[in-house]
């Protein structure tokens, strides 16, 4: 009996080896790989992403292309969801381990923090041959010397070879006021002119379009905390409808005219937080704004329950699929009186945001191997799709007549739709397996080399042909013939362009930091509190006079 056991044990493991060690042997499109694939050992590689909305083992069809190409899962560590922010990053500075691979921020000295902790490794010898360095040469070398050390610490994100004056946004601004076409048409399409007078406007849209495509009761606004810093991002975005961003506790003109301290009397943040409170008053915003993630929002999106939308990668990416277009459904542009909303200029040397291998990872080599994929042509073609590029070529899109064309497939599932995946491709909901990074590695305007169009597939020739839609028709004779949010813009000469830099703010000193962190703390958490407070007074026992930030 024991030597039947070590036999059917041995032919077990014999089946079990291709799964656990080695490339699967099947890559993208099912085509074999195992004799390019230079991976023995299996590996889980931590990634402490600051920039990620979701955590945990990346799924589907980016996991499988992952494990084909360098045999490996991700493992995501995400400040954003696990409340931990800050918190989160000190405490693995202090444990002596960020991750293997690190996705961060670099203002406010925190690059030469990493750097002067040990917690990065110098990628120097790891990416002499690599196309990433030779591509890219400058403005690696630009970042890397805030790290305050010789060598390659950090490669920095969306490197653009286009001018500074250049929209990186490609077709969309940064924010801009979009809303259910539907909704607003039913609502009779009125002029809006200011700020204030939006939210009759979204009252008179909820009355209109009651319940979701799913029958669920419909909210003008819905918001979310994770992405809460020096300001609560809900309120700062409004703010940016008239040309501002946000510098630590200051609002800035794109055009560099005006800088404003949120707290102040008058000023454009604390303007934004009265609209919020009177948008919440009327009954507009979802009161699960206060408890929920950027993910469930994105869900409730892709439903119609949310009927306005300051980003394009939010309600328009996530709602106007083909079918609803064609039905007169989705979300447009719509003009304020008075507005230029921002959008950021090209990053010539790449933004403030790096993407670095840990001191302490597993295969370093591998890792650089990695990012070098990630800066090539195919890397941001997939792993770029949640921000708007193609994803793999053979499922999601292919060339005809010299054209990047949409497949069948990629018509339906585009941008993150719940599509079933083909088994060869990985299975499970196209949504579900969209890279979990959030990262950018070059600007989504610039031209893909393997198919001379922006990596950005709304900004492809043949997509622009299909803008026949019903919905496309009804919102370029509102925009006087404009075909694009930024040329709609341009025409009433209302956009706000910041000039792409590679700027780092300076190291602060302890103090400075430990108390820039205690203002931003106290700064969200009473403008939500507030709210909620004013929304139902009985929690707090405070008086219902209460207001935001007051």
């Amino acid at each position: 009996m024991r030597r039947s056991l070590v036999c059917l044990f041995l032919s077990l493991s014999l089946f079990a080896v291709p799964i656990l060690s080695g490339c699967s042997g099947q890559g993208t499109g099912g085509a074999s790989e195992s004799s390019e694939c230079k991976y023995d050992e299996f590996i889980t590689v931590d990634v402490f992403d600051a920039l990620a909305n979701s955590q945990g083992i990346q799924s589907g069809w980016f996991a499988k292309i992952v494990k084909d190409k360098f045999n490996m899962e991700l493992n995501i560590i995400a400040p954003n969801v696990s409340g931990g922010g800050d918190i989160l990053y000190q405490t693995r500075l202090t444990a002596g381990n960020l991750g293997d691979l690190v996705i961060s921020g670099t203002g406010s000295g925190r690059f030469a923090d990493m750097v002067d902790a040990g917690m990065l490794l110098d990628m120097t010898d790891l990416l002499k041959d690599k196309d990433v360095l030779k591509n890219y040469e400058q403005a690696i070398t630009k970042i890397n010397e805030s790290a305050g050390r010789e060598g390659i610490y950090g490669i920095p994100s969306e490197i653009s070879n286009q001018s500074p004056d250049t929209p990186m946004d490609g077709l969309e601004p940064l924010v801009s006021p979009y809303v259910r076409w539907d909704a607003y048409t039913a609502a009779g399409s009125p002029e809006i002119d200011s700020l204030e007078d939006f939210i009759p406007v979204m009252k008179a849209m909820q009355e209109a379009v009651p319940l979701s495509d799913s029958g669920k009761k419909t909210w003008a606004i819905s918001l979310f905390k994770d992405w809460d810093g020096n300001m609560m991002v809900g309120a700062k975005n409004y703010a940016a409808l008239f040309g501002y961003n946000e510098i630590g506790f200051l609002l800035s003109k794109a055009d560099g005219s005006d800088d404003q301290d949120i707290m102040e009397d008058g000023s454009i943040y604390i303007r934004a937080l009265h609209f919020l409170f009177s948008a919440n008053q009327e009954g507009l915003l979802d009161p699960e704004s206060t408890n929920q993630n950027y993910e469930t929002l994105s869900d409730k999106y892709r439903d119609g329950q949310i009927l306005t939308s300051l980003w394009s990668y939010q309600g328009a990416a996530l709602y106007n699929t083909m079918e609803n277009r064609e039905q007169g459904k989705g979300f447009m542009p719509v003009y304020i009186e008075g507005t230029s909303p921002y959008t950021q200029g090209c990053y010539s040397e790449g933004n403030g945001t790096i993407i670095a291998i840990g001191s302490k990872a597993k295969d370093p080599q591998r890792l650089a191997d990695f990012i070098d994929w990630l800066y090539s042509p195919e890397g941001m073609e997939i792993a770029g799709q949640g921000s708007g590029a193609a994803g793999p070529e053979g499922l999601t899109w292919e060339m005809q007549d010299g054209k990047a064309v949409y497949t069948e497939f990629g018509s339906k599932a585009l941008p993150s739709n719940d599509v079933e995946v083909p088994a060869e491709w990985g299975g499970g909901s196209w949504k579900d397996g969209i890279s979990g990074l959030n990262f950018k590695p070059l600007c989504l305007s610039d031209v893909d080399p393997n198919n001379n169009e922006p990596y950005m597939t709304t900004m492809w020739s043949s997509v622009l042909e299909q803008n026949d839609t019903k919905l496309d028709r009804e919102w370029q004779e509102y925009a006087g013939g404009a075909e694009t949010t930024i040329e709609f813009l341009e025409s009433k000469n209302a956009i706000s362009v910041a000039a792409g830099t590679s700027y780092i703010p300076d190291e602060e000193s302890v103090d400075i930091v430990t108390l820039r962190n205690q203002c931003n703390q106290e700064n969200y958490d009473s403008c939500w509190r507030d709210g909620e407070y004013r929304r139902n007074p009985r929690r707090s026992g405070r008086n219902s006079d209460c207001n935001w930030c007051t």
